[in-house]
């Protein structure tokens, strides 16, 4: 709950560019991997990966606990 209290008063731009971030970095991924900069086979082609991921985690983890305590501390509307 405080956790998700304190990320609510972080700027909405924060979590837009984590996403942005995340889905660069699997462009750029994908993109060493098909010029053949990288190889699967590669240490660096497996972080990038990670780092990606864990980035897109952590966007959706927030942006879900954010949806949780909003959903406690605001009425719910019927309409939607």
């Amino acid at each position: 709950g405080a956790l998700a209290m304190e990320m609510i008063h972080l700027s909405p731009v924060a979590y837009e560019i984590i996403g942005v971030v995340s889905f660069r970095l699997y462009v750029l991924n994908y993109t060493l991997l098909t010029l053949r900069y990288t190889s699967g086979h590669d240490i660096k082609y497996f972080v990038i990966n990670l780092l990606a991921a864990a980035l897109i985690q952590i966007f959706w983890v927030v942006m879900s606990l954010i949806g949780i305590t909003l959903r406690f501390i605001r009425p719910s509307h019927p309409s939607f």
